[in-house]
């Protein structure tokens, strides 16, 4: 008898089209408003049940992830699994194409396709996932989304918007330097420079003391802003990737196929 294929998710890339910071909360996190968008690739989450719960980690960034049980998509899976009281586990193996601790959610992306794989392979209810998510990380609950949406408080309270991105092209760049999401919240100022009304004249206000810990953020910004047909460059999240928007896909594979070798780079579409 043969046995089923596994089941394939994709963990879109997530880009924070503007992410303000407006202040520091007593829990250690901090208040934010931001715009989250979601490419149409990103790294692969392939699965089948199995006795027990495994997990291995393929891919271009493959060596930078520990495969245990530390890894996201294996806390995922474990949490969903404690909380649905399932009897069976799951052979998980993820395709790590997406830079690692660089700003465009590739943990919680991956983990947020870990719960919906498994609410899948499981028949579980979805909504057990949904309360999964924020617990394992403040982007989770917007990666298991995958869809435009603003973001405010940590970044988990959502609401679903139209930006009005849809199918843009995307050009993703990388100076691969990985990048600590608390050390650039650690240098933010505390200054608050106000509210997010429209994305398009918002900004990342941990641009500043991203580009303090890697100055060649700065080297790749200045690089997009270069480019033919781009209409928007932007740093994503609390770095090191930035994007860059496109007026046409013929602009943006120009881009790609003149991005500096030393850099990572990604071209897609936002979905």
């Amino acid at each position: 008898m043969n046995q089923r294929p596994p089941l394939v998710e994709i963990a879109p890339a997530k880009i924070n089209l503007a992410l303000h910071v407006r202040a520091k909360r007593a829990d250690g996190r901090h208040d934010l408003e931001t715009v989250f968008a979601f490419c149409t690739d990103g790294d692969s989450l392939s699965g089948a049940l199995a006795d027990d719960l495994s997990l291995t980690v393929t891919g271009p960034f493959a060596a930078m992830l520990d495969d245990g049980a530390d890894n996201l998509v294996h806390r995922a899976a474990s949490a969903l699994a404690a909380e649905a009281r399932v009897g069976k586990g799951v052979r998980l193996t993820l395709d790590k194409r997406l830079p690692v601790a660089s700003g465009i959610g590739g943990g919680s992306a991956d983990a947020a396709a870990a719960l919906r794989l498994c609410t899948r392979l499981w028949g579980c209810d979805p909504a057990l996932a949904e309360r999964i998510a924020p617990q394992l990380g403040s982007d989770v609950p917007a990666c298991l989304l995958s869809m435009t949406a603003r973001g405010e408080g940590a970044g988990d309270k959502l609401a679903l918007v139209d930006a009005g991105v849809a199918d843009t092209p995307v050009l993703l760049v990388n100076p691969r330097l990985p990048l600590s999401t608390a050390a650039v919240f650690g240098r933010w100022d505390g200054v608050d420079r106000g509210p997010l009304a429209n994305w398009r004249e918002g900004r990342n206000d941990l641009e500043a003391p991203a580009r303090a810990l890697v100055p060649e953020i700065g080297a790749v910004l200045d690089w997009m802003g270069e480019q033919q047909g781009v209409e928007l460059a932007r740093m994503s999240g609390s770095g090191a990737t930035c994007f860059a928007l496109f007026a046409g896909e013929a602009a943006r594979d120009r881009a790609a196929a003149a991005c500096p070798q030393r850099w990572w780079h990604m071209a897609s579409f936002l979905r």
